[in-house]
């Protein structure tokens, strides 16, 4: 979709943006696009790997909480930050836009 081409690009722009992954929402998660060399290769599919459980544990975890399956809570922004990195995190019904940050910068 055009919004979603605009969002990309925007975020590609930002400087303190090492890169973004655009994931499908489908068992193995995969790569559909991505940006920055930190996602380049064997590293932006660990990556992927990584934040498709982070997503699932997250959602089961809500699930478990809430007592009911699939009409409970569900996860629309998540942020993960660690001493040289954030990791944001948005979920759609078709994708997951992951987008790794300095907040140094």
């Amino acid at each position: 979709p055009p919004e979603l081409e605009q969002t990309l690009a925007l975020l590609s722009s930002h400087r303190s943006v090492l890169g973004y992954l655009l994931l499908s929402r489908g068992q193995p998660v995969s790569i559909i696009r991505h940006s920055g060399v930190v996602f380049e290769g064997e590293h932006g599919k660990k990556y992927a790997t990584a934040i498709g459980r982070m997503i699932e544990s997250v959602q089961g975890a809500l699930e478990e909480v809430s007592g009911e399956v699939n009409e409970g809570d569900e996860i629309r922004f998540m942020r993960i930050r660690t001493k040289r990195h954030e990791i944001m995190i948005s979920p759609d019904k078709r994708y997951l836009l992951a987008v790794l940050h300095d907040p140094t910068t």
